[in-house]
């Protein structure tokens, strides 16, 4: 059974800072002198200049040298700031506490993630059945920065053996190892080149992944369109692992696993991040031909169980919420599915573990939970330990003991272990932390949009909170490929609320809130209606006290840095802080990037017809700046991110530092060994959220912390 590595949610407190005036945050800036160069794209008859197209090329030293003149000017900048280097020591001293995620047996052994406090990165250690508990693997020792981090952990059928996968600098692309879990030592040659893949192993002696062709040209930046799925036998070389789907297929995304009695393989395939084919093929059954459920793109699939020759998947085909199907798999065709759990007015996200089957719904954003036995009788509603989201509920069929996390705004993520025999969950690990939530309170409101669509946004704050237009106040979100924000915990987010911050979370169309309708409302020549909902959002929290345009800063990341990219050029007056991160600011160009060209069914390109061609230029925030004044804005990415290449991120702040007529700070921070976001170093988690929050409440008047 797959395992991944477990976020691990924590805590912290901090004392407040005294809110200064609102006078802008001025220093005497010079950028960096970026070069225009005279290229001219032509879509559709017209013209369009893209002067920084340079600034693309990841691999010159022309670029470097930019970037190390931007970090310079952003670093120096932030060095100013008085009361940076004590927001540093209380994040540090906030982080440092036991972290332990769940446990899972494999094999004799009982294995489970811990961080001491501010290690880089979480230790994999296990027990044996005696209860002596070793390290097993340390990513620590990877690399002496810790920007080399775990991607994944996957053992054997009996436990006996492990590969797994790590990330060099961020990157997306992985090379996997794989151990003799006894005895740790390394078996056979290190797979390479492997991206956007799991690892299913079939018993003990092999196992499943996918990659792309090594890229002609720069492998952070190059365009990869071809996904397959090869299967690796232990003691062979990679060249000889076997092709499995993709030769004859091309497909952007593909992905194979193994279902729990090793009965199939299932293979999903996909040209854009919604929407899949499906197929199987017996494994009991020697030279099989892979079997077609689904041909087309038209619906998300994939099979979350097999029982008795019966196979249990999960769809949103004639069920935008999604529901669960049962099929004969001798004749598995969309035709002859069968309810099991039908769709309901909630977004379905089904488990398994211990022989049951646990649906987990979002109802408004929070977790609902459901527990099912295989002839579809719904044995009991969950009982959860408050409102807020739930994750795991997954293990192996003979478990007798399942794990869940439980997490709000307000409450760090605390474990459980659940009895699936009795209904009863008990507190299995809490972390000790020094928040004390019942200061707090963490509400939910629906506002209206533009076009008159209720949205609904949770806004949390200190307790009495004086509604007078002057709490800093973060307004985060998302909106995009049926991504759901639900509640969480984080340090910075608890920092921001001890500073009296308001934070505020608004469920924006585009995302997986209310299912594949809600979803695709926010996509391609609907986009604009999530920027609409964002502004909406911020214009709630002004209208309602919470804020003001002088105390408002909105943040988002990736998909969300396009969020706040479009946001700020739509609406500059609308906030004082702006902070996109790793964001799909091109528009007319990110398909053309690494996998990128999977995004269109989100965004459209700007090759496919005139009309998408003027949408996407119509709100590219690339292609919007405009000589006006704008809010403080700090961008920020990494330079080893291939999934959201960098230069999205370079060429929109050299437009900001050129046209911006205002005296607010235009700066760019790029982290360096860094890469979308994912296995960032706790050392570099810490200084970037430290170096946002000092940005945004220096530029909102802040002049020291209490």
């Amino acid at each position: 059974m797959r395992k991944t590595l477990m976020t691990l949610l924590v805590a912290t407190i901090i004392v407040s800072c005294k809110q200064g005036a609102t006078e802008e945050a001025t220093v005497d800036l010079k950028y960096p002198e970026t070069k225009k160069g005279d290229v001219v794209d032509t879509y559709f008859g017209v013209e369009v200049a893209d002067p920084y197209r340079w600034l693309e090329d990841d691999r010159s030293e022309e670029t470097a040298a930019w970037v190390k003149a931007e970090n310079q000017v952003t670093f120096d900048y932030l060095g100013q700031i008085p009361f940076r280097d004590d927001l540093k020591k209380q994040m540090e001293e906030a982080w440092n506490y036991e972290k332990i995620g769940a446990p899972f047996k494999e094999g004799k052994y009982t294995y489970f993630f811990k961080n001491d406090g501010l290690q880089n990165q979480s230790i994999l250690y296990r027990k044996d059945e005696a209860g002596k508990e070793e390290v097993f693997l340390d990513p620590n020792q990877f690399s002496k920065d810790g920007t080399t981090s775990l991607g994944s952990v996957d053992f054997s059928e009996d436990g006996s053996k492990v590969a797994y996968a790590i990330s060099e600098g961020g990157s997306d692309w992985r090379k996997i190892i794989v151990l003799d879990a006894e005895t740790k030592k390394v078996i056979g040659d290190t797979l390479v080149d492997v991206k956007f893949s799991g690892v299913s192993w079939l018993g003990n002696e092999g196992f499943y992944y996918s990659s792309y062709d090594k890229p002609t040209g720069s492998e952070l930046s190059a365009k990869t369109d071809q996904h397959k799925l090869y299967y690796h036998k232990l003691g062979t070389a990679q060249k000889e692992d076997a092709l499995i789907f993709g030769k004859d297929q091309k497909r952007r995304y593909v992905g194979g696993y193994v279902t729990a009695d090793n009965k199939y393989l299932v293979i999903t395939a996909a040209n854009s991040t919604y929407g899949n084919e499906l197929y199987v093929k017996d494994l009991s059954v020697a030279n099989s031909p892979i079997v077609t459920l689904v041909n087309n793109f038209d619906s998300s699939n994939g099979v979350l169980d097999s029982k008795d020759g019966k196979l249990y998947i999960v769809t949103d085909y004639k069920a935008p919420n999604t529901r669960v199907v049962t099929v004969d798999a001798k004749n598995p065709g969309q035709a002859n599915w069968v309810d099991f759990i039908a769709e309901t007015k909630n977004v379905l996200t089904p488990t398994t573990g211990a022989g049951y089957i646990y649906a987990n719904y979002l109802k408004d954003a929070v977790a609902y939970v459901e527990q099912y036995d295989y002839t579809g009788k719904k044995v009991r509603v969950v009982e959860l330990p408050g409102i807020g989201t739930v994750s795991g509920f997954g293990g192996k069929k003979d478990d007798t003991t399942i794990y869940y996390s439980f997490t709000n705004y307000i409450t760090a993520g605390s474990i459980y272990a659940f009895d699936p025999a009795t209904g009863a969950s008990k507190v299995y690990e809490q972390p000790k932390v020094k928040f004390d939530s019942s200061k707090y309170e963490s509400k939910q409101v629906f506002y209206t949009s533009k076009d008159g669509t209720k949205v609904p946004m949770i806004i949390t704050h200190k307790k009495g909170l004086k509604l007078d237009g002057k709490n800093p106040t973060m307004l985060y979100a998302y909106g995009g490929f049926n991504i759901s924000l639900t509640p969480s915990f984080s340090i910075a987010n608890a920092i921001w609320l001890e500073n009296g911050g308001v934070y505020a979370v608004p469920n924006l169309r585009g995302g997986g809130e209310y299912g594949k309708e809600w979803h695709v409302a926010g996509t391609q020549l609907q986009k604009q209606n999530v920027f609409d909902d964002f502004i909406a959002a911020g214009q709630y929290l002004i209208d309602n006290k919470y804020t003001s345009s002088d105390f408002l800063a909105i943040k988002g990341g990736s998909n969300g840095g396009l969020l706040v990219g479009a946001t700020m050029t739509q609406r500059p007056d609308l906030m004082k802080v702006a902070l996109p991160a790793v964001g799909v600011l091109d528009m007319l160009r990110y398909h053309t990037f690494t996998a990128g060209a999977g995004w269109a069914y989100d965004y459209g390109t700007s090759e496919d017809n005139k009309e998408m061609f003027e949408y996407l230029k119509g709100y590219s925030p690339l292609h919007n700046v405009k000589a006006v004044a704008y809010p403080a804005t700090m961008v920020t990415t990494g330079d080893h991110d291939d999934r959201v290449v960098p230069a999205h991120s370079f060429k929109f702040a050299a437009e900001l530092q050129a046209k911006n007529t205002g005296k607010n700070p235009m700066l760019i921070r790029i982290e360096t060994n860094a890469g979308h976001g994912a296995g960032k170093s706790i050392a570099q988690q810490i200084q970037e959220n430290v170096d946002l929050q000092a940005f945004t409440l220096y530029n909102m008047g802040v002049k020291k912390l209490k």
